[in-house]
């Protein structure tokens, strides 16, 4: 067992729902658990009560199996930390002292884990696909961001604007109207039936955006020979490139990487992104994501039980609280 007050929490809160690790520096591997439920946001942000309510099972399962006595340290990184987190940033570092004795909480943007998680402290450009889409970049200095606004207003290129994409189209289809895709109507109405009662399923949903993004794969699926769900993929790839040029530092040679549960969907996504980037960012780099963007929230929690925490500040984006735990 490690000491009391040794081990880290380390969690990613994504749209697509909740990963979490317990650890201790040097030990591994690093025993995890996740929930498919995504965090609710209500009126005044991101809950940290639900947080709590899927974290505490978790985190109690996790330190034993992980031979942790205590922890010492949390980092959180959250999707919507930059918009939606004040109430988390109040309420959250409280909660988990007194349910845990944590010391010490870091709450970071989930585009700064999946950053760190790619590239560590190294200059450049990522763009975390997932449900929803945004991309970061530093030149070490200061961070920069792109899109991230949610299914409403952007995530442009991300899985539930593909998604909603693919069901335009198979709704133009049904409909007769121009630029519709008989394939993606086939599909929809294999994953959600009729389509006339699509809108009641889809509307009322908390987890809309997650609902969207579920048909993105059936989208990339069609790609090779449907040239509308091709179409919608290569207008992804554009939002994907416009977002990762407005935060790459434009000098040096800059890293740029990918990153997240988008990139699964292959080629009829990646090579006309490929494309983009080549044309769009000459100067940079592309590599491989050294990790995901749990890995970036151990890279982070780990740095700050070791006193090492060296990323750019910016209070929106990372904030560190100390001095809460026993």
């Amino acid at each position: 067992m490690t000491g009391a007050g040794d081990g880290f929490l380390a969690v990613d809160s994504g749209g697509s729902g909740l990963r979490v690790v317990v650890g201790a520096s040097g030990r591994g591997p690093l025993p995890q658990r996740e929930s498919r439920e995504p965090v609710r946001t209500g009126e005044r942000g991101i809950d940290a009560g639900h947080l709590m309510e899927q974290l505490v099972p978790m985190v109690r399962a996790l330190t034993a199996e992980a031979g942790v006595d205590g922890l010492g340290t949390a980092v959180v990184g959250a999707a919507g930390l930059a918009t939606l987190g004040d109430a988390l940033r109040a309420e959250l570092p409280d909660a988990l002292a007194r349910e845990f004795g944590i010391r010490t909480v870091a709450l970071v943007a989930d585009a700064v884990t999946a950053y760190t998680g790619a590239l560590g402290p190294r200059a450049g450009a990522v763009v975390a696909g997932g449900t929803g889409l945004i991309a970061i970049g530093t030149d070490l200095a200061c961070w920069r961001r792109a899109d991230g606004w949610g299914h409403l207003l952007g995530d442009c290129g991300g899985g539930a604007w593909i998604g909603r994409a693919g069901l335009e189209a198979a709704l133009r289809a049904h409909d007769g109207r121009d630029g519709g895709s008989v394939r993606l109507l086939a599909c929809a109405k294999e994953l959600f039936g009729p389509m006339t009662e699509l809108p009641g399923k889809l509307y009322p949903r908390p987890d809309r955006p997650a609902v969207l993004a579920s048909f993105a794969p059936q989208v990339s699926a069609c790609a090779a020979d449907d040239p509308v769900a091709a179409g919608i993929l290569r207008a992804a790839a554009r939002h994907l490139a416009d977002s990762l040029a407005a935060v790459c530092p434009a000098t040096g040679e800059p890293r740029v990487a990918l990153t997240g549960g988008l990139f699964k969907m292959g080629d009829p996504l990646v090579v006309p992104l490929e494309e983009e980037l080549a044309e769009r960012l000459p100067h940079a780099r592309r590599v491989a994501a050294e990790g995901d963007p749990l890995h970036g929230s151990v890279r982070i929690a780990s740095d700050l039980a070791a006193g090492a925490l060296t990323l750019p500040g910016d209070e929106k984006m990372l904030s560190v609280v100390t001095g809460k735990g026993d």
